[in-house]
């Protein structure tokens, strides 16, 4: 699903999907209770690119009901609301160079300051998550 960023509302929606560096990715556990998790993720215009740990729920819940949502925080007064919904993937193959370069760009920081390194990273969070959204709501 691409988003239509000819309106105001589409429009902002793809900025924060690209800036925004945390985002809530809710699953559904085997008795149909929500599971909502932060997550990185990497944003590519159809879909985004997340990494976790082969054994967290969220990965088991996707392999049973890949259908999820995608959030980003709202602002302070309780508006600016981006959800995504659609369906994730765990995907067996790497990630693109590419998409790979652009994800370590935007983490950097973020994995410098937990103390880790890319290669304890890549290797901790082995799992390779695709999610394509394909409805959108907010305000």
């Amino acid at each position: 699903m691409q988003i239509d960023t000819t309106t105001e509302y589409g429009a902002r929606a793809a900025r924060r999907l690209r800036e925004d560096t945390i985002g809530w990715l809710t699953t559904v556990d085997a008795d149909g209770t929500p599971q909502p998790s932060p997550v990185w993720y990497l944003w590519g215009g159809e879909a985004a690119l997340i990494f976790s740990k082969p054994d967290a729920p969220k990965v088991r819940n996707i392999r049973a009901r890949p259908r999820v949502s995608l959030h980003l925080n709202n602002d302070a007064t309780g508006g600016d609301i981006v959800i995504l919904t659609g369906e994730a993937t765990i995907d067996p193959s790497p990630p693109s160079e590419a998409e790979m370069a652009a994800y370590m760009e935007r983490y950097t920081e973020g994995v410098k300051a937990l103390g880790w390194t890319w290669e304890q990273l890549t290797s901790e969070f082995s799992t390779v998550i695709r999610f394509r959204p394909s409805k959108r709501r907010g305000f």
